[in-house]
């Protein structure tokens, strides 16, 4: 008979506004660890310059200095960027390729090929797809141009407030390419996409891992929710609007950058109420840009559906809506997710990424009192992402107020000035729980 994982442990590390979670599975001759995730864009309070190094030494020492795999759910800072290296060799991601994963998982869109050929995971050529992989690509360089341009003079005409959201999501849009090229070669890597193998279960004896997530331009064109309405003028407009030819990276003090002005003199009075509108508006079109950009990296977002002994983790990184709706429309898969033990919310608690119809179908919500009752694993950071006036918060007070109702929380918001990380132990013939801030 093979041999079979006795129990479980999830260790859901502070990092502030990210994702990092090592899991580790006890057989009876050994762990087994992965790590899913590793990044940030904004530290906790109090957090030393050293953080993420720290997080990645506590890795090493949990997996006894090797790791079975590593996955990377989506290209986002928030949750690759603790794997960048340095020329010195000593930062966070150097230390994590020195645990020697055997396997990285990421989603089929990093697959460095498909760029390059523009072949789906089928081996079909496509424009879509190629339209699709450039548009993932151009991505970067627009959330590069936009940092540039909150350090031009052009940027004092932002609220502090906008400066700051538009700064946190052109930041977590960069193409972070130290940390890609370090997952690119610091192991077998495999391409996942929604029905294919995830190549974990070869280094997982007896744990069956099922990629939902994400989808195909094949299976579905919810993830190119912008496509599927007008598939050429947002990447177009995107184009005109940031561009070199708009003169944006060259820093735009006014707002006709390529016709001259008169230094010294200011707008005529009948002038500026229309001048100051337009600054608005650009202002209002960037964000709305980042924003959408923001959701188009989300939905690339890989799904897992891990199931050991007699337990069910969902760890579905950042998938938002349009990832969810493939898998959310196949009554297979809504039954599957039926009896969920331990859900990983996603994208940090935000309004779209934990699907009414999926938070509903888990049978396991309830009260304190309910056996077998749901647990939930959260790493957020209020205040960096979104607006409670607009409902559009990180994390949403409804869903945390859901979460704590009727499930067991285990989120990093919780997690005082001396604790790293929490934990929650599994064994697969009933659940038990462990200090919940464990001191290191």
């Amino acid at each position: 008979m093979a041999e079979k994982p006795t129990k479980a442990t999830i260790f859901t590390y502070q990092v502030g506004f990210g994702d990092c979670f090592l899991l580790r599975f006890d057989y009876a001759s050994k762990q087994r660890h992965v790590l899913i995730d590793f990044g940030t864009t904004k530290l906790p309070e109090g957090a030393s310059k050293n953080h993420m190094i720290d997080v990645a030494n506590d890795i090493g020492e949990k997996c006894g200095g090797r790791l079975d795999a590593v996955v990377a759910t989506h290209r986002h800072a928030d949750h690759i960027s603790g794997f960048a290296t340095n020329a010195a060799g000593n930062a966070s991601g150097d230390i994590i390729r020195g645990l020697k994963p055997k396997l990285v998982v990421q989603p089929w869109t990093e697959n460095p090929k498909l760029a390059t050929d523009s072949t789906g995971p089928a081996a079909t050529r496509s424009p879509a797809l190629r339209g699709y992989l450039q548009s993932l690509g151009f991505m970067h360089s627009i959330a590069s141009e936009l940092t540039q341009m909150l350090d031009s003079p052009s940027a004092k005409t932002f609220t502090p407030a906008l400066r700051e959201q538009l700064g946190f999501l052109g930041e977590d849009n960069l193409s972070n390419a130290s940390a890609v090229k370090n997952l690119m070669t610091m192991a077998k890597n495999k391409y996942v996409f929604h029905g294919s193998p995830s190549g974990l279960d070869a280094l997982l004896p007896g744990v069956k891992v099922s990629v939902l997530g994400p989808p195909t331009l094949k299976q579905t064109d919810t993830i190119s929710a912008q496509r599927s309405k007008d598939k050429d003028e947002f990447w177009n407009l995107a184009r005109l609007c940031l561009a070199q030819d708009a003169g944006l990276s060259a820093g735009v003090d006014d707002l006709f950058p390529h016709s001259p002005g008169i230094p010294g003199r200011k707008a005529p009075l009948d002038a500026r109420w229309l001048a100051e509108r337009l600054k608005n508006m650009r202002t209002e079109q960037m964000l709305q840009l980042v924003r959408i950009l923001d959701k188009q990296m989300n939905n690339t977002s890989i799904i897992l559906l891990i199931e050991a002994g007699s337990k069910k983790l969902l760890f579905p990184g950042d998938a938002q809506l349009e990832n969810w709706q493939y898998t959310l429309n196949q009554p297979k898969w809504l039954k599957a997710l039926i009896d969920v033990d331990v859900y990983k919310v996603g994208h940090h608690g935000s309004t779209n990424a934990t699907p009414k119809s999926l938070w509903n179908n888990f049978e396991n919500r309830g009260k304190p009192s309910k056996k077998d009752r749901l647990q939930t694993v959260m790493s957020t950071l209020p205040g960096k992402h979104g607006s409670e006036d607009r409902g559009t918060e990180v994390p949403r007070i409804p869903l945390v107020k859901a979460l704590k109702s009727q499930s067991t929380l285990y989120a990093t918001t919780d997690l005082g000035v001396n604790d790293r990380y929490t934990q929650l132990d599994l064994k697969f013939v009933e659940t038990t729980r462990t200090a919940r801030f464990p001191k290191k």
